[in-house]
This record gives structure tokens, C-alpha cells and sequence, in this order.
């Protein structure tokens, strides 16, 4: 499993690290009216599923609206930004930040996608920052299990790998 902190703190990652040539897990989350949204619900698309501990921070809104600008760049292309914030808050957030191009959607309900990710911080039950893009056929092309969970992901890298993806 990748090793992650959470401001200088050893994390437990719960669930199956995922690796580059991996078939992209299924997950059930909740979009901010509660209706379940699927990896599957994309299907066709290539996806930048971007992971943050919590939307109403500093480095997750800065992620959120960096992988939103880049991806209005892109055609075929969907951003979901996961956390553990209630749909509500997310609801919230989305209204007051005005970005149109990422889809942001809660696991607090299961940890559905944490584990099958191997990102849920068994600690906190928040998801370590990270960063996967899945091509249109369900194949993982780019994995960042980001470090240090207060630190930013590697958003050049990760947008290259998405222009790279089928």
C-alpha cells in the first residue's frame, strides 16, 4: 500500500491500492441529491477522478478548481472530485463556486470508492488526497497516492496522462 500522511501523521489506507494497467474499480456514491452515481455512469468518457479529504479546505478547493479549469480544455472528458463531505456540503460548495466541468459527489455513506481505491484513512475516515485517470475503456492510465495529505497532487502530470488516455 502507498504510504500517506495527514499533516506529518502515519495513515492506515483502507481497501486495494490501484496500479497503472489495473481495470478501474466499480463504486456507489452519492451526487449532492442523493442519487447514486456509478464509475460506470461514465462509461465512454475519460476520467480524471480527482480524491480530496474535504472540499471546504484550501488545497481541495484549489484541486477542485484546477482539474475543472484543465478538463474545460478537453473533449471526452469528466472530472469527478470524491470526498466524505456530506452531499450537502458539497451541494453548498458547488452553488458558491460557480465550476461547471467536474462532477463532485460524496462516500460517506459507504466508503465505497475509499476502499475500492485503497484511499480511505482508516484514522480519520477521510480519503487521502489522490489522483486517478481511467481511460474510456475502464483501464487505470495514471494513479498519485499524494504523500503528504496536506500537500498538492502532481496536476501537470495527471493532465498530461489525461490528453494521453483513449
Amino acid at each position: 500500500m502507498a504510504n500517506v500522511t495527514f499533516k506529518g501523521n502515519k495513515m492506515t489506507l483502507v481497501g486495494s491500492e490501484v496500479k497503472v494497467g489495473d481495470k478501474a474499480p466499480n463504486f456507489s456514491v452519492l451526487a449532492n441529491d442523493l442519487s447514486p452515481v456509478t464509475l460506470e455512469d461514465s462509461k465512454g468518457f475519460k476520467r480524471l477522478i480527482s480524491v480530496v479529504p474535504s472540499i471546504d479546505t484550501g488545497v481541495c478547493d484549489a484541486q477542485t478548481r484546477r482539474f475543472n479549469e484543465e478538463a474545460s480544455k478537453l473533449d471526452n472528458v469528466k472530472v469527478i472530485t470524491v470526498s466524505m463531505d456530506l452531499p450537502f456540503a458539497q451541494k453548498r460548495w458547488c452553488a458558491a463556486s460557480g465550476l461547471e466541468n467536474v462532477q463532485v459527489v460524496s462516500d460517506h455513506r459507504d466508503a465505497s470508492f475509499g476502499e475500492a481505491y485503497g484511499v480511505l484513512m482508516q484514522e480519520l475516515r477521510l480519503l487521502a488526497r489522490s489522483t486517478f485517470v481511467v481511460d474510456s475503456n475502464d483501464t487505470v492510465t495514471y494513479v498519485e497516492y499524494v504523500g503528504e495529505g496536506t500537500d498538492h497532487p502532481d496536476y501537470d502530470a495527471a493532465i498530461e496522462a489525461l490528453k494521453a488516455a483513449e
